[in-house]
């Protein structure tokens, strides 16, 4: 019962020093039960199944190649402006920059100059200047590319006025294709 009562001398810790008479060895021989509280969860009704390994995240062992497949939204979303220009040669030049949703959940930020003059029109590997899971990422590279773009198109005597990509352009396509709407 000596446990229960006042604390000896409270007055001593108010001015941040020790209790006295308190003995500070009492447990000390004691072993401490190991497993009780394991026993005791694993016994739990609510809590007993959870025991076990944590399922650990997997991970893409192949850079830009996610382990993602059919559990992914990809959609049909892909958005684009084209900037028209003069190369070197003072010839016209279409420069196209896309932003689209690929498979496993990534927004990538492409750039063709010319683009259309290709035998092969599929976007080539060294098109794309972004690739990344935010949405805000890829915005602001396609927007940085666009205003770089625009400012080259206007030095060469060619200003156009493009308006920058927007979030709800991106995603209303995609929330109309997930839940089955037209736009």
């Amino acid at each position: 019962m000596q446990d229960v009562g006042p604390v000896e001398h409270s007055s001593l810790l108010l001015e941040g020093q020790s209790v006295l008479h308190v003995g500070v060895v009492q447990d000390v021989l004691d072993v401490a039960p190991c497993g009780v509280l394991a026993q005791q969860v694993r016994g739990d009704v609510l809590l007993g199944g959870r025991l076990g390994e944590e399922e650990r995240e997997r991970v893409s062992y192949e850079a830009g190649e996610p382990q993602h497949h059919a559990d992914c939204i990809v959609g049909p979303v892909q958005v684009s402006r084209v900037v028209h220009g003069v190369d070197d040669a003072g010839n016209e030049e279409r420069v196209v920059i896309w932003i689209e949703r690929k498979p496993g959940a990534l927004w990538a930020v492409g750039r063709a100059v010319n683009g259309h003059l290709r035998n092969d029109k599929a976007p080539r590997h060294d098109d794309y200047i972004f690739e990344g899971y935010e949405l805000d990422d890829a915005l602001e590279q396609a927007n940085a590319a666009l205003e770089d773009d625009l400012t080259v198109s206007e030095s060469d005597g060619r200003p156009e006025h493009l308006r920058p990509f927007t979030r709800d352009e991106l995603l209303k396509p995609l929330e109309a294709w997930f839940f089955g709407r037209e736009q």
